[in-house]
């Protein structure tokens, strides 16, 4: 029996577009309004951008407090990358700002540059991103073409994986630790291969030993919730 109240874990494939709040406050609103509630503790356990899909923690309740352990939970990637071309926010947000020769890149020059980021490594996050400079997030400041300096984080790459190469276009998936930004790791594969690059696609597979088959499309969540309440009033 899951009670929402008192504390749950719900798996979401996040939707193209959505925002990761946007996800959290359709949720939580399905809720109060399905248990008859006024408020209802609900967060999530790793932002995804907009642009991203796929696996996304959610918890209710007291669960809200395992959220840090939940977080720290190693994630697994597969993201489409456009070699040859740069933007601000490194994927399809803002639009092309430079462009790169890519005609010297062959296969294995992409399978050694993704070699050089396995183990730990240091990433300077994205400007478009919602890091913290003082008291601020990285993306309003440079939305407003503010000149702001992150400083790069220690990350770990447990792994990539080549997943298809047909340049300028490659797929990888990635294993790493809490805190990797994938449109920085795609900015630096660029840098890597004397080009440039930016995400065109990015889908979260596995948070934990959670995958895309155990996560609810938000389609489904009103039948399984509704489904979760029932079985509740019956017990």
């Amino acid at each position: 029996m899951i009670d929402f109240v008192e504390g749950s874990i719900l798996y979401i494939d996040k939707p193209l577009h959505w925002s990761s709040f946007r996800v959290v406050r359709v949720v939580r609103a399905k809720l109060c309004h399905k248990l008859g509630i006024k408020k209802l503790k609900v967060g999530h356990a790793g932002t995804l951008d907009p642009l991203a899909t796929g696996v996304m923690t959610l918890c209710t309740g007291k669960m809200t407090k395992q959220i840090d352990r939940l977080q720290a939970e190693t994630k697994e990637y597969l993201a489409a990358i456009r070699l040859g071309a740069t933007t601000p926010s490194f994927d399809l947000e803002t639009a092309i700002d430079r462009e790169y020769p890519t005609a010297h890149i062959t296969r294995e020059m992409v399978e050694e540059a993704l070699s050089r980021f396995i183990g730990e490594i240091m990433q300077v996050p994205p400007l478009y991103s919602a890091v913290k400079v003082d008291g601020k997030r990285a993306y309003e400041l440079a939305r407003k073409n503010e000149d702001i300096e992150l400083k790069p984080k220690l990350l770990v790459i447990d792994s990539i994986k080549l997943e298809s190469c047909d340049l300028p276009d490659i797929t990888i998936r990635v294993v790493c630790s809490k805190g990797t930004y994938i449109r920085a790791l795609a900015r630096d594969i660029g840098e890597a291969l004397r080009s440039g690059a930016h995400l065109t696609a990015l889908t979260r597979t596995r948070v934990g030993e959670v995958t895309l088959a155990d996560c609810l499309q938000m389609e489904e969540v009103d039948h399984y919730l509704d489904e979760q309440i029932d079985q509740a009033k019956e017990d």
